[in-house]
């Protein structure tokens, strides 16, 4: 009795965030306890093509231009480059749809206090790899782009 309690009493103490599951488990990781940056290298083996192609290209761009902008110039997972962590944190709400090994999950959240166009819709496609779920795409709703359809040229070399 007195630990169904406790964990009622501590799951109503937990910020705002909603999480569904393993999936949501997945993309909850980039969001808190602090926001990740996704296509940093240390977080590639979280990842499936097409984006880890696009992670590439962007590691290969900074290489040869370190002093430019390379093709991901903004955080993925936000769809933007300015955010508060308490906001992102308090606002966080994630649900996920699984069919078999694939999955979405939606997660919605603000990126500031207050101010327009501060809420955000993100869509993450993911497929289970070795029992493990990875990300395999992410879709801005807000800003409608999706990251596996943006180019990087600067990291190829020209034909």
């Amino acid at each position: 009795m007195r630990r169904t309690v406790l964990v009622a009493t501590l799951s109503l103490a937990m910020p705002g965030a909603a999480f569904a599951g393993p999936a949501s488990d997945a993309v909850k990781f980039f969001y808190v306890p602090q926001v990740k940056f996704e296509a940093d290298a240390q977080y590639r083996d979280r990842f499936t093509e097409p984006v880890t192609k696009l992670f590439d290209l962007n590691d290969q761009a900074m290489k040869k231009n370190p002093d430019q902008v390379a093709c991901i110039d903004f955080d993925p997972g936000l769809d933007a480059q300015d955010f508060d962590q308490k906001t992102v944190s308090k606002t966080l709400k994630l649900s996920e749809a699984v069919d078999g090994d694939s999955a979405q999950v939606v997660a919605n959240f603000s990126l500031l206090p207050e101010g327009d166009g501060a809420q955000r819709e993100m869509h993450w496609s993911l497929t289970k790899v070795d029992g493990k779920w990875r990300v395999s795409d992410i879709a801005s709703k807000t800003s409608d782009w999706t990251l596996s359809q943006l180019e990087c040229m600067a990291g190829q070399d020209p034909e």
